[in-house]
Parts: C-alpha cells; structure tokens; sequence
C-alpha cells in the first residue's frame, strides 16, 4: 500500500526566537522599505535583528541597507552581513547589480532553504522575512520550512492593491500562519503648503485589518526622505523623526501581538 504524501513540517531555526513575515501579494507597496526599517527600528529598541531578502528574483535589501560586498563564509555556513544594526542577508549580494536571476520554482525554494539554515544567524530576537509578490514558491517554501510567527501584511489604499492582499493574506491562514497586523503605506501625500492629498484613496488599511481580524499597525504617508532613504543606503528611520515615530509605534504594537502569539503557540496544518 502505497504511503500517504506527507508535506514538510515547519521547524525552528536555532538560537532564533520569532520568524516574522512582511508580505503583500501585491507588488510596489513598500514590503521591502517597510522591512528594513522595522527592522532597524527593533534594533534600535535594543533586540538583536536578522532581515532575509526572500524576492530571489528581484533583491533590493542589501541596496536599501547601503551594502554591496559579498558576505563571507565561515564553518561551512554564510556569515549576514551587519548594517545599522541588523543582520541581513540578499542574492544581491552574490548575484551582483546586473545579474538576472533566472531560475524556475525548485531552485527558487532550495534558495529560500539555504538561506534559513545555512546562513549562521546566531542568537536572535527576531528574523523579518522580506516576501515577494504573490503566493508562489518563494511563500510556500517558507511556510514549510520554518515556524512563523506570524505574517505582517503590507498595503496602500488602492483598491487593486486590496484585491491581491487579500489572496496573500488568506493564503497565510490556509497554511496555518497568523496574520499579526496590516500596515497601511502612501496612505496620503503632504504638501509644503500643508494640503494633504490621498493620491490613492482612502481605508485600504483598514479595510484589510477588518477583513482579516486584526489590527492596523500604522499609516505610513508619501514622503519624499522615503524614498530618498532607499535609494541611498540610509533607512528613513534614522534621517525622518516623523517617519521614525509612526514606525517605532507599528513596531511597539508587533512586539505586543508577537509576544501573544508565543504563548498561543504556532498552528501548524500544512496541506
């Protein structure tokens, strides 16, 4: 008799407390921008921080961190890189700047794998997991591989971004993998004379915060030193004191709903 399929089931990763994932099934929303400066900002909370860039396909961490070298090797095991606090680790840095990654699902999941458990981590508070776009490889491999503590979902205000949040999202609850919060970004744009402008609308926040049961963290507006931050290697957080409070604030509350989370325990129903 031929043996029932049995998937993977999800492990902890040594020394490491919480595994955190920053997902949209959305792309251009901000998951990135917003995982490099929670995870500074945990850092600057004083708990010991690791950042992975899971998009293999399209890495941005390590340009957003302001680090091109590639990391070292030591025991047999690839050593993150540290900046402004974190510990990260991206295929931007061995890929190079110009080097297109084209690889099919498997290989895409045994690099998810690889940089799980072969990069040495060490002792860890929390480990942000910066998700991709949509509910592929990169999603499932994570769910399989790891405990998680939970997912943080990213969205703007636009109607479209919701539509595919909400596919994210609820691809989270299929695997067993708590929603912990929503946070809203380019929720609205003000201008130097002092009008603010929803240039994409207005409630997608907290119109997924409400789909799914859980709390907004935060709205994050349209801000010039964001974007600016990103493309110089300075996350906002340590150049924007306003951008800096409403993040530190989003970052309290995940603290809060993490530590809640521990002590429910992991729901493991992998199918």
């Amino acid at each position: 008799m031929q043996t029932p399929f049995q998937p993977p089931q999800p492990k902890p990763i040594p020394d490491v407390k919480h595994v955190v994932a920053i997902s949209s099934c959305k792309g251009g929303v901000g998951k990135s921008t917003l995982s490099v400066n929670l995870a500074v900002t945990l850092a600057k909370k004083g708990h010991r921080v690791g950042l992975m860039d899971a998009d293999v396909h399209g890495p941005s961490i390590h340009m957003m961190m302001g680090v091109n070298r590639e990391p070292a090797q030591e025991d047999g095991k690839i050593v993150p890189v540290d900046a402004h606090g974190v510990k990260f680790m991206s295929l931007g840095l061995i890929a190079g700047e110009d080097t297109p990654v084209i690889w099919r699902g498997p290989i895409v999941g045994r690099m998810i794998q690889q940089f799980l458990m072969d990069v040495n981590w060490g002792e860890l508070d929390y480990l942000l997991i910066d998700l991709p776009p949509g509910t592929g490889d990169a999603q499932l491999t994570l769910s399989q591989s790891v405990i998680l503590a939970g997912a943080v979902i990213v969205t703007t205000p636009q109607i479209v971004a919701q539509e595919d949040v909400v596919r994210g999202g609820e691809m989270f609850l299929k695997v067993g993998v708590p929603i912990l919060g929503v946070i809203e970004n380019m929720s609205s744009f003000t201008c130097d004379c002092g009008h603010e402008a929803a240039i994409f609308g207005e409630g997608g926040g907290k119109a997924m915060a409400d789909h799914f049961g859980v709390p907004l963290l935060g709205t994050i507006g349209l801000d010039p030193e964001v974007r600016e931050g990103g493309d110089i290697g300075i996350p906002v957080v340590n150049v924007s004191e306003s951008v800096a409070a409403t993040i530190s604030s989003s970052t309290d509350q995940l603290i809060d709903l993490i530590e809640v989370a521990d002590v429910v325990g992991p729901e493991i129903n992998i199918v």
